[in-house]
């Protein structure tokens, strides 16, 4: 039942900022969008700081997991490459197209968040390095996979801000991996399931 109510704080504290931003969102404002008092939500979080930083988490956890299931798949490495990259991409553009406050949520240098999105761009960078570890032992790659990593992830940034980004990732991102993986991404065998 508590997380219920969480969740509904957390939904709620988006709604807002997509409103408001983080600097204009009150605690009334998140209570009033609940239909609850303001004492109420102090019951779930800590203030509004804790509510912005919870709503972050969430939505950073959600992609990783998006993320980790692409990595894990049992599928051909430029598919699982891809819906990692994806996932990311996903984040963003939700966050980038909801509202001109949302993005706040992905600024790494904000004092609420950063670390949250340093540790998501960390973990996506160790699911993709793990990916080419994988295809260097079995075919070879053209980078050491930690740049691969990092190159495949500096695609992404690049597109964000591409108003077609979500068309423009598939066919980038093969691109990309026929030079990486040197040859065709659709031709390369597809992992061994992790048991």
């Amino acid at each position: 039942m508590a997380t219920d109510r969480l969740t509904e704080v957390l939904d709620a504290t988006y709604e807002c900022l997509t409103r408001y931003g983080v600097r204009r969102t009150t605690m009334d404002d998140i209570a009033s969008v609940m239909g609850v008092s303001r004492s109420a939500v102090y019951q779930y979080v800590n203030g509004k700081d804790d509510a912005f930083r919870r709503l972050a988490e969430r939505l950073h956890t959600e992609a990783l997991v998006r993320a980790g299931r692409a990595a894990a798949a049992d599928a051909p490495y430029a598919e699982r490459v891809r819906g990692v990259l994806d996932a990311k991409l996903r984040l963003v553009l939700r966050l980038t197209g909801d509202s001109p406050h949302t993005a706040e949520l992905m600024d790494a240098k904000a004092r609420l968040f950063g670390d949250l999105c340093h540790g998501f761009t960390a973990e996506l960078r160790a699911l993709l390095t793990e990916l080419f570890t994988e295809a260097s032992a079995h075919a070879g790659t053209t980078l050491p996979p930690p740049d691969a990593a990092d190159v495949c992830l500096a695609l992404v940034t690049g597109l964000e801000s591409h108003p077609d980004a979500a068309r423009l990732l598939p066919p980038a991102t093969d691109a990309l991996l026929t030079g990486l993986l040197g040859g065709a991404p659709q031709d390369r065998p597809a992992a061994v399931p992790v048991a």
